[in-house]
């Protein structure tokens, strides 16, 4: 029997390069993974995919845009340490801070949380603090989704087969050395992350 998996974009589609989760997941309706897979885009929903690990998986995938360091476009996957449950951030109906959904996540359910994985992306662009929009993702990160998905094609299948497996791009999948700032670009001029 194969391993339940949930595939889930997260970020706002609102927020330059943030939108890269649900551009993967709107990229795999043209080239699907198995149908045993649960694909999803959660955006912002923090409470929905808090409650949505809750639900049986053997392993999660998060697709997300993540600043880490890399040149823009650089593909990572990241095996988070879960939060043991103890302790919950407040919940956020409409954010999506992965770290404090894990541990709403955590605090909730009974039982342990799915294996998790991030599959993330160094953005290019985000947008500034003080702006509560900028719409569209930048050409680098496009390019990303691509690679993203056929990433997933790829790591499914051995998580299907074996939920505790390492699967394949365990390191970042770069085209050049890390950035030495670790400072992408931003839309406009303002200083704050996401």
């Amino acid at each position: 029997m194969s391993a339940r998996l949930l595939v889930a974009g997260v970020g706002n589609i609102f927020l330059a390069d943030d939108a890269f989760g649900p551009e993967v997941i709107r990229a795999l309706d043209q080239d699907p993974l198995p149908p045993q897979v649960r694909v999803r885009d959660f955006g912002i929903r923090g409470m929905d995919l808090a409650y949505e690990l809750l639900d049986g998986y053997d392993t999660a995938v998060l697709v997300d845009a993540a600043v880490r360091g890399h040149e823009p476009g650089t593909l990572s996957l990241i095996e988070p340490e879960l939060p043991d449950g103890s302790t919950a951030g407040a919940p956020e109906a409409h954010g999506m801070d992965p770290a404090k959904v894990l541990a709403l996540a955590a605090h909730l359910g009974d039982e342990p949380l799915p294996r998790v994985l991030v599959l993330a992306c160094e953005p290019e662009l985000r947008a500034p603090a003080d702006e509560d929009i900028a719409p569209g993702i930048s050409a680098t990160v496009r390019e990303a989704v691509g690679r993203a998905v056929a990433a997933l094609h790829t790591l499914v299948p051995v998580l299907l087969a074996d939920p505790a497996a390492t699967p394949p791009l365990g390191r970042p999948d770069e085209s050049a050395a890390p950035s030495p700032a670790g400072l992408p670009g931003r839309v406009g001029d303002g200083a704050e992350d996401r």
